[in-house]
């Protein structure tokens, strides 16, 4: 039997197809209290089969909206994974990556600390009950509200990377602990130094200010940059914290804390795998910052913990076949979800990405180079810069894209009329007794 499987992987490649007809029934127990947007799995059930099912049930009537699935086991899994995987590193979950209310429901739950960048986030998490020790207002260019409304609620913790910035901490929140943010993202896909982050050669004159400002800067914290290709990076800059370490001890602050940051790939295949960048971080760490050092050491994964929680199913709404010079014959398939919905991020890929089809396929079938558009009326509204190669395929079939969590649904709009995607989520035996 064919099966969509999140936690696993399964990645679509050109011709790969899952017949609607096997998926798996889900049965709900009777008189159940769970939130219609909570799925309980069954043992052996799959977010995959709650997928097939759904499919099944939209394809019987003329709602077919796109949707997503969130396996919430997943995440569980994920959060495991990069404990295991950096024992000596607290994870700080970055909230704008994927704010979903079960997401960080279960976090929570599991003991997770978070990233937030807004007085938004910060509300979101503390109305979970997450204590304000287990805040880091990740964002060094802050809002005065903002900075206020974390003083009056007792998040401390506050990333900074500019002299004005510590002037408006030192105003509204004087009583902060303050993070030094520097950059070293030069080997990155999306690097954040042309707008986040201070040289290494300014970091002594903005320890120097904060002291002359009564401020306390307790750590140091740098970036990589999104998708880091060089793990060497982590390790040279880890090295140059410890120089921050120094420099800020010897202008008198108690440095006690290192944040590490993002930067972790969260897809199988990546390059470099996680694995070979944990291996890089505890060495330096091993190195410069041991266990018993004092030093408190934090990161805040992002796409790590979400990108394979969720999978999107979209429908094929409308299609048209264009006889191209020297008789090239492309697709241009249109979808009711795109650019404008959950594939906001996807242009900024080198790569697109490849969808489960959900249709008995010949694998003999000749394949096209298509172009996958989203709903709106917008031309620009494609989910990726680059045409794919698929079957032929008719209107009302449906396609399934994989690894959905990170930064997808919370960049979506309302844009031409659009409704955002809904979203459900699976819960395992396993994990229920941790979000009751």
């Amino acid at each position: 039997m064919l099966k969509l499987h999140l936690a696993e992987g399964l990645v679509g490649v050109s011709g790969v197809s899952i017949p609607i007809g096997n998926s798996k029934e889900s049965k709900e127990s009777p008189g159940s209290t769970w939130p219609k947007d909570i799925i309980a799995l069954e043992p052996g059930e799959t977010a995959g089969d709650v997928v097939l099912k759904k499919i099944k049930e939209l394809s019987d009537s003329d709602c077919r909206d796109a949707f997503m699935v969130a396996d919430l086991d997943v995440l569980a899994s994920r959060h495991q994974v990069f404990r295991q995987a950096l024992p000596q590193v607290s994870p700080f979950y970055a909230v704008k990556c994927n704010s979903s209310p079960w997401m960080l429901r279960v976090l929570a739950a599991l003991g997770t600390s978070f990233d937030c960048s807004s007085q938004g986030e910060l509300e979101q998490v503390l109305d979970l009950g997450v204590a304000p020790s287990r805040i880091v207002y990740a964002n060094p260019c802050k809002p005065v509200s903002h900075i206020r409304f974390a003083s009056l609620h007792g998040v401390k913790l506050l990333v900074f990377n500019s002299e004005e910035e510590l002037i408006k901490v030192a105003q509204h929140h004087p009583g902060a602990r303050l993070v030094l943010w520097w950059t070293q993202d030069s080997d990155s896909i999306f690097p954040l130094s042309s707008k986040f982050g201070a040289r290494l050669e300014v970091c002594e004159h903005l320890l120097e200010s904060a002291r002359d400002l009564g401020l306390a800067v307790v750590g140091t914290s740098f970036h990589v940059g999104s998708r880091c290709q060089t793990p060497r990076n982590f390790m040279k800059a880890i090295v140059d914290c410890w120089r921050v370490f120094e420099m800020g001890s010897r202008i008198g602050h108690d440095m006690s804390l290192l944040d590490i940051r993002g930067g972790f790939s969260g897809e199988e295949g990546s390059d470099p795998e996680f694995e070979e960048v944990a291996g890089v971080i505890n060495a330096a760490l091993a190195q410069d910052f041991p266990e018993g050092s004092g030093v408190e050491v934090i990161a805040e994964p992002g796409c790590f913990c979400a990108t394979f929680v969720c999978m999107t199913a979209v429908n094929i709404i409308a299609k048209k076949a264009v006889l191209e010079p020297r008789g090239r014959r492309k697709l241009l398939y249109y979808l009711n979800d795109g650019h404008y919905g959950t594939f906001r991020i996807f242009p900024r890929e080198s790569e697109p990405r490849m969808p489960i089809m959900v249709k008995e396929l010949s694998p003999k079938l000749s394949l096209f180079p298509c172009t996958l558009f989203g709903p709106t009326c917008d031309a620009f509204d494609k989910l990726f810069l680059k045409e794919v190669q698929l079957p032929e395929l008719d209107v009302g079939d449906w396609l399934v894209f994989p690894f959905m969590g990170a930064y997808t649904s919370v960049l979506s709009s309302t844009f031409n009329g659009s409704s955002p995607t809904s979203i459900c989520y699976a819960l395992g035996p396993e994990l229920r007794h941790f979000t009751v």
